[in-house]
């Protein structure tokens, strides 16, 4: 009787290779001949909105600085060529100067005050002043007069007033009489005697208090 080898380990390997395919469907276990990876899914990229940035506000930039106002008060000086004298009056946005030379030509200006504290003055015969204010309470400025161009600073006074007036009738004549006192305590001034002018004689700075041509009179600070 001939040996079933070769066919009982045929049938043999089928019947295993049966079992394991019902144990695999049975159990979910992949072989390593039908493995099939999956892939995971890849993650949905979460859109992110930057919120936009911002600059910080830049700070104000300083305002420029304004000129020098001029504080209310009188001024004072001479002018460059040392020919002739000025006096500036300032109240309230206001002002009144004179200028003399103590012996024949005088003349009042007055104007507005600017908001930067300049000024343009302006007179009888086409006399004008313009000044600006400087620093150390001064006004710097010249006067147009007469043919002439007379460039000043005018200092302010430290007590009392530089800038004092009288009118009068004395004689039968028509006084008006103008002072300038300088921060030295020297006085300039013209009186003008019906269309006539001349030096004027020394006031009290004090008082005011004048003579002239015989008679008592008072010269008052003068302001705008």
């Amino acid at each position: 009787m001939k040996r079933p080898g070769p066919v009982l380990t045929l049938l043999a390997g089928l019947l295993l290779g049966l079992f394991m395919l019902t144990l695999n469907a049975t159990t979910g276990t992949r072989t390593a001949s039908s493995s099939y990876q999956e892939k995971s899914p890849s993650p949905t990229p979460t859109s992110t909105t930057t919120a936009p940035r911002t600059s910080p506000s830049p700070s104000p930039s300083p305002s420029p600085s304004k000129p020098s106002e001029i504080p209310d008060g009188s001024y004072s000086g001479r002018t460059d060529d040392d020919s002739s004298s000025v006096a500036v009056s300032v109240r309230a946005g206001r002002a009144i100067a004179y200028f003399c030379d103590g012996h024949s030509k005088e003349a009042w200006l007055k104007g507005p005050v600017k908001s930067d504290g300049s000024m343009r003055l302006t007179g009888a015969d086409g006399a004008v002043l313009n000044g600006t204010p400087q620093e150390n309470q001064r006004i710097r400025g010249a006067v147009e007069f007469d043919g002439g161009h007379y460039a000043f600073t005018a200092q302010k006074a430290v007590k009392g007033t530089a800038l004092y007036r009288a009118t009068a009738t004395v004689r039968g004549a028509r006084i008006d009489g103008g002072w300038i006192v300088l921060a030295d305590g020297s006085q300039v001034g013209v009186v003008d005697r019906d269309g006539t002018p001349s030096a004027a004689p020394r006031i009290d700075p004090e008082t005011g208090a004048v003579t002239v041509d015989g008679r008592r009179l008072t010269a008052a600070p003068v302001a705008p």
